[in-house]
């Protein structure tokens, strides 16, 4: 069976109230690694990390009824991880009265003594100087960089034109190289 076919029957048997429960096993089998890794690079931190991963599942299987299926269905679920993970640092930056760049410096700044980082000197480095781009461009960059993720791709998961992600990409990695040379 092609992926098409199978993404197809995934959807068919998850909007089936009696097969859901399997068929949602399935889909977090399937996507609960990479949709982590997703939401890690955008809150930098392993327990964030795992709490917005939790409320992006269950997001997920409130609102697979909504589904229309004008998306691939990876699509559709990457943009509920991303809106999940801003609708967070949102949250969590107006309780510590910070702008949502500075919360996410601010997680930055920790990651040396994150013990879920192994990351080196350099992806310290480079981390943080992604933390003090702009959150759009911060999310940009991180499909595109981390990602490889194609501009056609990105434009359906964020609904932004090509052209304005290519700006937005061509900035962040500007401005990235800057906080670099600073460092």
């Amino acid at each position: 069976m092609s992926k098409e076919n199978e993404e197809k029957e995934l959807i068919k048997t998850l909007k089936n109230p009696l097969k859901r429960k399997g068929a949602f096993n399935v889909l977090v089998a399937q996507h609960k690694e990479s949709l982590y890794w997703i939401i890690r690079k955008i809150l930098l931190n392993h327990n964030d990390a795992d709490d917005v991963l939790q409320n992006t599942f269950i997001k997920i299987f409130l609102n697979i009824e909504n589904f229309k299926g004008d998306s691939k269905l990876f699509t559709w679920i990457y943009r509920i991880a991303i809106n999940e993970s801003i609708s967070y640092i949102n949250k969590k930056s107006k309780q510590v009265g910070f702008t949502n760049t500075e919360y996410v410096e601010n997680k930055a700044n920790k990651l040396e003594s994150d013990v879920y980082f192994d990351g080196d000197e350099i992806e310290l480095k480079l981390q943080k100087s992604i933390a003090t781009l702009p959150q759009k461009q911060r999310i940009i960059f991180s499909m595109r960089y981390f990602d490889e993720m194609p501009f056609k791709e990105i434009s359906k998961i964020l609904s932004t034109t090509e052209g304005a992600l290519r700006a937005s990409y061509h900035h962040a990695v500007k401005k990235i190289k800057n906080e670099l040379e600073k460092k």
